[in-house]
């Protein structure tokens, strides 16, 4: 089926913050930040998009967009025949800082595809999380990013699921991003290929009781977030990031590495907590950090029809 010229629709994408802690590649967060999108059918082949706030300026602007990526995955994933298209992205999200904006990306083009193929073809909330893992690689990120709230994400021999929990009303997040960025791709290569036996079941124990302290109990936040999996083995690749938790953790705060890096996630007990690791942050950088008081986001994802009048 041809899409009509002018179909658009309006999507809305939150930033995640995956791992936790001891959560390595199933646990993640979603945050109230967010990437815009506005996608709209026109009548030449081809897409073009239009990039305004973050990575306004440094992303591609063409077919070969993350965004327009996805998209077309989407639509060849179900048959359908890619139509001309016109992106507006009004982006939120710092870029590789560790808020998922990849899976932001891979997310807002298959909720655009979804919102666009509306009528045409139905795709539930099964086989988005299945087209977003196979873009984004692994689940953690992408899982929040489509349901909001607190996501447990697994992999099974039919695909990747999930699980959304609600998040304790206590619970206030705080995201410190400094001005330098970190590729995912180096910090999974610092990594081992195994572990001793004895961290294994120390991130076990942890990661259950994660779950525990953020549906339930807040104030075993601090130990809850310890981990043996994966942050000491990055910390030299982010030495400042390790400094900063290092203290934020001597000083009761939980504080952990948001995703891949470099920025830090404090999972604070109650906002007066937040507003104390703040502080301990500027008082302890001598480059810039940008601190982050953002509710935990429990909508995810949500796609519209968007009217072409709204676009003039």
């Amino acid at each position: 089926m041809t899409l009509p010229v002018g179909r658009s629709v309006l999507v809305k994408v939150p930033a995640t913050t995956a791992n936790l802690g001891p959560g390595f590649d199933t646990l993640g967060l979603a945050l109230a930040l967010y990437d815009e999108l506005t996608v709209t059918v026109r009548e030449r082949p081809g897409a073009t998009v239009d990039v305004r706030g973050v990575g306004e300026g440094e992303v591609p602007l063409d077919e070969t967009n993350l965004v327009v990526t996805a998209i077309a995955y989407t639509f060849a994933a179900y048959g359908q025949e890619l139509p001309g298209l016109d992106l507006v992205a009004h982006n939120s999200i710092p870029h590789g800082r560790g808020l998922g904006s990849s899976g932001a990306a891979i997310v807002s083009g298959i909720m655009a595809a979804k919102g666009l193929l509306e009528g045409v073809v139905e795709i539930s909330s099964t086989a988005l999380l299945a087209l977003a893992t196979e873009l984004e690689g692994h689940p953690d990120n992408v899982a929040p990013a489509l349901f909001g709230g607190l996501t447990i994400a697994w992999m099974t021999a039919d695909g990747p699921q999930h699980k959304k929990l609600m998040v304790h009303r206590g619970v206030s997040p705080l995201v410190v991003v400094p001005s330098n960025t970190m590729s995912t791709k180096l910090a999974r290569s610092l990594q081992p290929t195994s572990v001793p036996h004895e961290d294994a079941i120390f991130n076990v124990s942890r990661s259950a009781l994660l779950i525990a302290a953020l549906i339930q109990s807040p104030e075993l936040l601090l130990v809850a977030t310890e981990d043996k999996l994966h942050q000491a083995y990055r910390a030299s690749a982010m030495p400042e990031t390790d400094v900063l938790i290092q203290i934020l953790r001597r000083n009761g705060l939980p504080a952990v590495v948001s995703g891949a890096g470099p920025s830090i996630l404090v999972l604070c007990s109650d906002p007066a907590q937040r507003m104390v690791a703040a502080e301990l942050v500027d008082n302890n950088t001598t480059t810039p950090w940008e601190s982050l008081m953002l509710a935990v986001d429990f909508k995810g994802a949500t796609v519209v029809a968007h009217p072409v009048e709204a676009l003039a």
